[in-house]
């Protein structure tokens, strides 16, 4: 299999994992008990139904009172937790039992798939910060001015301004086509918790902060991507404006690392195929049909959108702007693409996504050293139409019709700056979707209706976020050297 090119080893892996996950979510994701003795201490007895829907733990306390918790993906009340994590909050007891007797086989193979797979997306984030610092520095120095950052700085966030409001575009073209939140039998509001969210104006403002940090040493332990990119690019001008002979040693510094790093980095790409095996595999034996079930049209209406952007807007830009041969952009980006699906992170595929873009697609390193970190920090145009489609599909849930042309202009332009200001802030979707649904009057809670789907959603929306970066190294070195 080794002598297989790498995007071909983790087709295989992903396909194999898709294909264990499946057989274990069919077969073996059912498990009932019923004990009533060598149980911890206060139970007296337990009963526990396990299904790849939903999941019911009864028990009798030490009082003789009988307790019973219910998990399930598409409801909320009382009794009733979404996952066992949240039930584990509210009752410890429970939870315990759940995981001592009564987890189905796919849940348990799928929870140790989890802890592999995330030894490589441990892998991936240990060489991220050291990796986005050298490369950046790298590129800047290479740059040969504050001029040539600037104007490659210009021309970068125009590209991700356009494609990210054409994305949103998208979005709202589908979701008025497909009206998910009135086509079939609509699925019933699930409330959630109310999270208060800063207002829009305050995000952006954080996240201009974040770009001057007070403790540029505490960004990196954190990591604050925003405020680790600002700081390095502030290092590099001044560097250059130094120039000599310590501007020359910190180049060879950052050279060297940069070398060394991308050595590390080539070294962990080769374990992308089992890394990639083992995430897919956990998520397809552990989420159950019945979710698709209930949110098919909601489902439908996010992939068209997303598939549209990716496979025609996208794959256009590269190649009357860019002058490149989309399929075979596509083709080298594989193995980052592929990852960033399984993974469904943007920054823990970001050194992968930098390999693929200077290695296989031969974008220069001051290039995509500058493109790509800034990218995966502010640029999200999947996470953008996905947001914009979720608003509306709630909108046609509880108003029973379509937002006004005016509300759907408002959720577009809030849309577009929420996922610039999103960046730094931890569950940046779920933040950017309570300002949607502020600023268009909807029930913050209602958010809770799609959050049984957000994982598999999340991992199409992040490969488009890393397509539509990679689309940008093109662009721009396309303009570079067309000066």
């Amino acid at each position: 299999m080794s002598r297989l090119a790498l995007h071909w080893q983790i087709l295989i892996g992903m396909i194999a994992g898709t294909l264990l996950g499946v057989g274990l979510n069919l077969g073996a994701s059912t498990r009932s008990i019923s004990l009533q003795a060598d149980l911890p201490a206060g139970v007296q007895s337990v009963s526990i139904e396990d299904t790849a829907d939903q999941t019911t733990i009864q028990y009798v306390d030490k009082a003789g009172d009988s307790v019973q918790r219910i998990v399930n993906p598409l409801a909320k009340g009382d009794s009733t937790f979404r996952t066992i994590d949240e039930l584990a909050k509210t009752d410890a007891v429970a939870a315990d039992l759940y995981h001592s007797y009564g987890q189905s086989t796919a849940k348990k193979w799928g929870g140790w798939f989890k802890k592999l797979g995330g030894l490589f997306l441990r892998m991936l984030q240990m060489v991220a910060v050291p990796l986005i610092i050298t490369s950046l520095l790298t590129g800047i120095l290479g740059l040969g001015g504050a001029d040539g950052v600037g104007r490659m700085f210009r021309r970068t966030i125009l590209y991700y301004l356009a494609t990210s409001m054409l994305a949103i575009t998208t979005g709202l073209v589908v979701v008025n086509i497909v009206r998910p939140g009135l086509t079939g039998n609509a699925i019933a509001a699930n409330r959630v918790e109310a999270k208060e969210a800063a207002s829009l104006g305050e995000i952006l403002f954080q996240q201009l902060e974040a770009m001057i940090p007070s403790n540029p040493i505490g960004a990196l332990v954190e990591p604050n991507f925003l405020s680790i990119i600002a700081f390095t690019i502030a290092f590099g001008l001044f560097t250059l404006s130094v120039g000599g002979a310590t501007g020359q040693r910190v180049e060879n510094a950052a050279k060297a690392g940069f070398d060394v790093m991308m050595a590390m980095t080539t070294a962990i790409i080769k374990l992308a195929p089992a890394g990639v095996f083992f995430l897919i595999a956990y998520v397809t034996a552990t989420q159950g049909a019945g979710v698709f079930k209930s949110l098919g049209w909601y489902v439908l209406a996010v992939t068209i959108a997303l598939a549209i952007h990716a496979c025609i807007t996208l794959p256009l830009i590269l190649k009357f702007v860019a002058k490149q041969s989309p399929i075979a952009f596509a083709k080298a980006m594989t193995p980052a693409l592929l990852t960033a699906f399984s993974s469904a992170s943007s920054n823990g595929t970001l050194p992968l996504t930098m390999s693929s873009v200077e290695n296989r697609a031969g974008i220069s390193n001051e290039t995509g050293s500058f493109v790509l970190p800034l990218g995966a920090t502010i640029n999200m145009d999947g996470t953008a139409l996905y947001e914009a489609i979720a608003v509306l599909f709630i909108a046609q849930l509880h108003y029973g019709q379509n937002l006004p042309l005016t509300q759907q202009i408002i959720v577009a332009i809030t849309a577009l700056l929420a996922s610039v200001g999103a960046a730094g802030i931890p569950h940046a979707g779920l933040v950017m979707m309570v300002i949607i649904l502020q600023a268009v009057g909807l029930p913050v809670e209602m958010q809770g209706i799609i959050l049984a789907v957000d994982r598999v959603l999340d991992m199409a929306r992040t490969s488009v976020n890393v397509w539509s970066d990679s689309c940008g190294c093109a662009v721009v070195e396309r303009l570079e050297n067309g000066k």
